[in-house]
Formats: C-alpha cells, structure tokens, sequence
C-alpha cells in the first residue's frame, strides 16, 4: 500500500508562482532578492493556512540560489526553523545565538524561521533584541505568527512586517480546481465553492476539507456529496424557502424548517444563512454590485432569476427581520419559537394586513369618485395625513376646560349651528349644569358651509368695526334653541345603569381609581336632578376631572340633554368605608357575627 500524502502537502508552493492569493507580497520579495533590498528581519503576520511558513521556506531557498546547484538542492543545512511554542524560554534562545554567529558552509545566507514567534516569553523577547537589530551579514531573521498584538513593539520596530491576508473565496475555488485536475477528479464548480466558503480564508483546510470530501464521495464530486459530507446548508434550501416567503405558504415554510432542524442543523446557522441569502439577491438587482456575489455560474443563474420576482423593499425589510432574529438567538429562551415567529413576519410582508389604519396611498378619497364628480383629485403630504390623524388634547379638569373654553376663539360651527358650551359655575354645593356638546342629535338641520374668500379688512377701519357687528348678530341668530335638544323621560334604574355603565368603560381604559369611584359611589334621583354624595374632597375633585366625558355618555345613553348633577361631600360617610383590614373585618362582623367564632374556633388571622 503506497503512502498517502495530504494534499496541503503535496500541492505545498514550492515557488513564489505557486503561493495563492498573495500577489502583492510575493512580487515584494522578489523584488527585494533582485535589487538587493532585504532586510535582514522580517515579520510575516496573517491567519492561519495563507502561505506564511511556506513564503519564508521559499525566501530561504531563493536567496541561496545562483544558479549552479541542483533543481533540488534545498539548502537543508541553511535554513533553521524553530518552534517557538515548544522553544520558549531564553536558553532556547541563547542557543539560537550561539548558533548565529557560525557563517554557512553552501550558500550565502543562514535562515532562521522561527513561527508562532508570539508564544516567546518577555525574558526571551529581551534576550533577542540585540541580535534581532544588528545580526551578523550571513543572517537572516524570518519570524511568523498569526497574533501580532502579542509581540512586544520593540520586537516589531526592529523588523519588516508583511500582512498576509485571508484568501478570497474565488481564487481558492480556482487552486481546488487546478488540484482535482492533477488528481483525476471530476468536481461541480459549485461543490468547490462550498469548499471555499467553508475554509474561510485558509488555503490549507481547503485542501483537508478537499481529502476529506473526495475520501467519502470518491473521483466524482457532486454539490450534494459536499453539503451531506460538510453538513452545511446549501443554496437550494434558502431557494426554497425564500419562494415559500415569496408565497405566503406558512405552513409549509414551517414544516421546511422542522425538516431542517430534523436533519441536525442549527436554527442560528439557518436564520444567519436566511439573512445572506437576501443579501445576495439585493446585491443581484443592481448591474454595478452582482461581482460581490462570490458564487458559481449556475448559482448565479438562480440567484438573478430569484431577484427578479423579489421587490426591493421586501429585501430591504427581509434583511432586518432575519438579522434581528439573529441577535436576539442567543438571549432567548424559546429559539424555535423565535426563528418560526421571524419567518411567519417574513411571509407576511409582502400581504396586506387586515385593519391596517394607515393609509399609503396619496388620496383619502379614491380619485373615481372626484372624476364621477367632475372635481380635479387633491393629493395630500405625509405630514398633512399625521395632522389629520393626530386626535387633540383634551382638557383634564373643568378649570382647565373653562379657561381652553374662554381663550377659544368664536369658530361658527355649519353641522349643528351651535356656540361653544357654556362656562360651569362653582359654588359651595356644585351643580353642574346643562352642557351643549358638540355632538347634537341628526334631526337638527344641518346649514351648508359658508367660507368668506373677502379681502381681509384692518382691525381699525369702519368695514371692519360693520363686519364684527354683523358677525355678533349672526352669532346670536346660529345659537341653538336647547328646546330642540331630546329631552326624553328615564327612571332611576335606567340613570344607575348608564353610571355603572361608564364606570366599567373607565375600568377598562386603565382608570382603575375613576372606576371603583363610580362602582363604590351610586346617585340616586331627587326630583329631576342627578344627587351624589361623596365621603370626601378628594373624591370629588376626581370625579370633576371625568364630568366633561361623563355627561356626553349619559345624554346620548339616556337621550336627555337637560341632565344636571349636585355633587356634596358627607365626611361622616367615610366612615362605613373599610381601608384595612381591620376596617374589613369590622365590616364583615357587623353583616355576620358568626365569622368572629369561625376566626376563633380556627385561630385564623387577619
């Protein structure tokens, strides 16, 4: 059985031709070599599997060639590499430089490499400075890491830093497809671009993940081979379930994703997948962006076919939901629900929601009834439609009420032809009296609006002192008889309900205090008024606060617009309330005496 050699091995750069995706850094060493330009330390810094180690062998062989050795003469006796994760302490290092000062027995230089230079420890970093900065001519210093925040700056400052960068998904594609081909193998393109992606940068795991794959799936490999054998999401699944949002189709959308969690795979790789696959369909729509796409022909077909049937602001607002949902995966307690709930938003954005209240488009009435009508359509701002929709502030007390009523100019009003409501008196005890609201039955006639498109007239001149007078006269003529207002007969029972009525109305808003106010505190009827006692001030100045809104239900509820209110405060009557328990118990005793032998008879305590 012949010895297997991996591929990250075997397919090793043996030039600077053969290094992948480090163009700029190869063309700088050469260069270096052939004007005689090289330092004599240099730092090569990047992640893992991008060329660092196999640069500095290349370098160490290239500076001791002059064209008279052996194809393959390595210079083995030249070039010394050392561990430093193993070789860390300062006698490691004191041997080095013992060692440095003997010149080279082929060759012109002496290479000492040494990786993961940042596991050295601070005695041996200093233990290297001199040498570092003034090493013998036949010496060259290559140092290599993958942290370079861990090397002390008086290191750095002594040598030429080269920053390795990750390799692109694209030209590590390219290099997989150049190793099946010496191979023998027969590879989809975009089998080996989920290679690629899933080396992330690293040359030297694509090509493990590359043994691996072709150890399962043999001298054929397929996209399926690879997704099975990597346990990775491929494209075809957020296809799918991108064309069930598409669709609205949400019990098959969640019946996808439980497949999905079935077959092993996480709901956090899935959603995070979801989020770059919209990504990757916006970047579809737009000519100028379709390069930032880093997948195969084929794949690409799919993805600007896709595009097309998903609008931009669906994307946009796809985008958002599924990145949420990504942050907030790790906090939560229940992932399922939050990733379903995130792709039952996702499927509904696109469908109109039943009682939406805004209104998105431009006109409040549809343009085909103005065009039935012959009157031209008037099209309305965003902030002209909030204006509208902004409901005004209501006064929270009767003073406040009086004086919003008082500064309020005089508005003529064409619906009910009526003048602002009257101001409320206060005296010792209140008796609220009659209030015309705005809101007035449908069998008063209604007058058509009359505008004056007049020039405006000075506050000073004699038209202007004619025209106040004719607006007084108008003003007392528009005033509403209150003998046309309902004025229908109700009992005290029918005046109770309507109480308790409005009482839960509040209770239900949130007014929970105004609530059990009209629950604990019932008028009663004496004669044609409305008489409740209160068993404090407080109270009353509560109840003050809820009368404007008060009597506009109890007119319309008892159809009687002529309904007053006295409101008196009995102190004495505070004290059947019960506040503590004691209160409550006292309370209780008094309705049952037997209670006070159950509490003694079971030692029971308030």
């Amino acid at each position: 059985m012949e010895h297997f050699i991996v591929s990250a091995r075997k397919y090793r750069p043996q030039t600077f031709k053969d290094v992948v995706g480090q163009q700029a850094i190869t063309n700088t060493l050469l260069n270096a070599i052939e004007n005689n330009h090289l330092a004599q330390a240099l730092l090569f810094t990047g992640p893992r599997g991008v060329g660092k180690t196999s640069c500095a062998r290349i370098l160490a062989k290239t500076i001791n060639q002059d064209g008279n050795e052996h194809p393959d003469e390595d210079f083995a006796f030249n070039i010394f590499e050392l561990d430093a994760a193993s070789n860390n302490s300062v006698d490691d290092i004191r041997n080095l430089i013992d060692q440095v000062r003997i010149p080279p027995q082929v060759g012109k230089y002496k290479v000492y490499i040494i990786d993961e230079v940042h596991m050295l420890s601070q005695a041996a970093f200093n233990a290297f400075l001199k040498t570092l900065e003034e090493p013998p001519k036949h010496a060259i210093f290559i140092l290599a890491t993958t942290e370079k925040h861990k090397i002390i700056p008086t290191i750095l400052s002594r040598c030429q830093i080269f920053d390795f960068k990750r390799i692109t998904v694209t030209d590590a594609k390219n290099h997989l497809m150049l190793v099946a081909a010496q191979e023998g193998i027969t590879a989809d393109e975009d089998a080996l671009q989920i290679i690629a992606q899933k080396a992330d940068g690293a040359m030297r795991d694509a090509l493990s993940i590359f043994d691996r794959v072709v150890s399962f799936s043999g001298k054929n490999l397929t996209r399926q081979a690879v997704t099975e054998n990597l346990n990775v999401l491929d494209y075809e699944t957020y296809f799918k379930s991108t064309d069930l949002i598409l669709e609205n189709n949400i019990p098959q959308l969640l019946l996808e994703f439980n497949e999905i969690l079935s077959q092993g795979f996480d709901g956090h790789h899935y959603i995070s997948g979801l989020a770059s696959h919209f990504r990757d369909l916006l970047v579809c729509r737009n000519p100028a962006t379709i390069n930032l796409l880093e997948v195969g022909e084929q794949t690409k077909t799919k993805y600007l076919e896709q595009s097309q049937k998903s609008p931009h602001n669906f994307l946009i607002t796809a985008i958002e939901l599924a990145n949420d949902c990504d942050l907030k995966y790790k906090t939560s307690r229940n992932q399922r629900l939050l990733v379903e709930l995130c792709l039952m938003q996702l499927a509904s954005i696109l469908v109109k929601q039943d009682g939406e209240k805004k209104n998105d488009l431009p006109y409040i009435i549809p343009p085909e009834y103005f065009k039935e009508k012959g009157i031209k359509p008037i099209k309305i701002s965003t902030k002209a439609k909030e204006r509208i929709s902004e409901k005004p502030n209501e006064p929270t007390s009767i003073v406040e009420k009086q004086k919003v009523d008082e500064e309020k100019p005089y508005v003529e009003t064409v619906e009910n032809n009526i003048t602002a409501p009257t101001n409320i008196t206060n005296i010792q005890e209140i008796v609220v009296q009659k209030a015309i609201v705005s809101e007035v039955p449908e069998t008063i006639e209604k007058k058509p609006i009359v505008i004056n498109k007049g020039r405006k007239t000075s506050g000073l001149s004699l038209s202007s002192i004619k025209k106040k007078k004719e607006h007084q006269e108008k003003k007392v003529d528009n005033v509403v008889d209150p003998k046309n207002l309902p004025m229908e007969d109700f009992t005290e029972s029918e005046m109770q309900g309507a109480w308790i009525e409005y009482g839960k109305m509040q209770d239900k808003k949130g007014e929970r205090i105004l609530g059990s106010m009209f629950a604990m505190n019932i008028p009663v009827m004496k004669g044609e008024k409305i008489h409740l006692e209160l068993p404090n001030q407080s109270m009353k100045v509560d109840l003050e606060t809820a009368l404007p809104g008060l009597f506009q239900f109890m007119y319309k509820k008892l159809n009687n617009y002529s309904v007053e209110l006295v409101i008196t405060v009995n102190e004495e009557a505070s004290k059947k309330y019960a506040f503590t328990p004691q209160d409550k118990y006292e309370k209780l005793k008094e309705k049952n005496p037997l209670i006070d032998k159950l509490r003694t008879d079971f030692d029971l305590d308030l």
